[in-house]
């Protein structure tokens, strides 16, 4: 059983709840955030206006969150409005080179994780697209990259959160059938990947190793099937065996409802997730909102629906079970 450094049980217990299960919202979106408001306002969208979305998400929401995920870009002034709940502070770079194949990183420039600390992070949380189907001399690329960042974080004893997002290698569409069927061994091959000692990750937050709406006797269902409920069940248990690391689910810009039975579907699976850090599936419909009718209306929805969204979210994360058990404890008093 590996044990936890003083910084790094600090930071966990910080963006826990106090079941010591990870219930976090993720508010780090910038390039695409920017895009959304732009194009629901028909102008453009300034920094200004990322401030005052994250603002208002982060002090609605943490009322219900275990913690909030932000960006050291636009995110600071919102993490003045946290309600005393954990924060966790992005080190990569928003989106990635379209000209450069294999979707490769890039860190902040003017940030490190000493910075990063100072900046009141309780936890430094990593985006990576990665896919173990990728060529050798891209995928070892990012596996070094990786390892500078889990040792910078151990450097400065503060918990590293991996978060990989499969795409296709061979630059097919991610929403398709094919790629449907392809999903579970990618995000099965990323948790196999980072789970290894040697990148000193602390919370791998990953995909559902599914597609919802490929799944048969689901409410999700769309009609073209990739898996029966029963495959779909296994694929969460296979995933979960290839890793003794806490994880934890993203809700990668499904809807609400589609997310809440994604928990569920987990549940049901006997999985033992730690949680999840859900974004869009909580405030992805106040965008509009915001961007025609202004911070003011935007507050109003999320005090109504953003509150009910995180609500539902927190009503599936029954199921989900405490972080600390993966280090062979029964309480966190235990690891102290």
């Amino acid at each position: 059983m590996s044990k936890l450094t003083p910084g790094k049980l600090a930071g966990l217990k910080a963006v826990s709840d106090p079941r010591g299960v990870i219930a976090a919202a993720a508010m780090d979106q910038r390039g695409s955030l920017q895009k959304s408001l732009a194009k629901e306002r028909g102008a453009a969208a300034n920094a200004q206006d990322l401030e005052e979305f994250k603002i208002g998400v982060t002090d609605v929401l943490t009322r219900h969150a275990s913690a909030i995920l932000l960006d050291p870009e636009y995110g600071l002034p919102a993490s003045k409005v946290r309600n005393g709940k954990g924060l966790l502070l992005a080190y990569e770079k928003t989106g990635y080179d379209a000209a450069t194949p294999g979707r490769l990183p890039d860190l902040l420039d003017v940030w490190s994780v000493r910075r990063l600390k100072e900046a009141g992070a309780d936890c430094i949380k990593i985006l990576l697209y990665y896919t173990p189907f990728e060529k050798t001399s891209i995928n070892d690329h990012k596996h070094a990259w990786v390892e500078r960042i889990g040792d910078e974080c151990l450097a400065h004893d503060i918990p590293f959160f991996l978060e990989t997002v499969g795409y296709d290698a061979e630059g097919g569409d991610e929403k398709s059938l094919a790629y449907a069927k392809k999903k579970p061994e990618v995000v099965s091959g990323s948790m196999a990947e980072f789970g290894k000692a040697r990148y000193n990750v602390d919370v791998l937050k990953v995909e559902v190793p599914i597609e919802m709406s490929f799944v048969e006797g689901t409410r999700s269902f769309k009609g073209e099937r990739a898996y029966t409920r029963a495959e779909a069940l296994q694929h969460f248990r296979d995933a979960e065996a290839m890793t003794h690391k806490p994880f934890i689910y993203l809700s990668a810009g499904v809807s609400n409802p589609v997310f809440i039975e994604t928990l569920e579907l987990a549940g049901e699976s006997g999985t033992k997730f730690n949680g999840v850090l859900c974004g869009r599936a909580t405030w992805k419909d106040g965008i509009p909102i915001f961007a025609k009718q202004g911070p003011k209306a935007f507050r109003e929805w999320l005090e109504t629906t953003g509150v009910e969204n995180i609500n539902n979210v927190n009503n599936a994360l029954k199921a989900a079970t405490p972080w600390y058990h993966k280090f062979g404890v029964k309480s966190l008093a235990e690891l102290r």
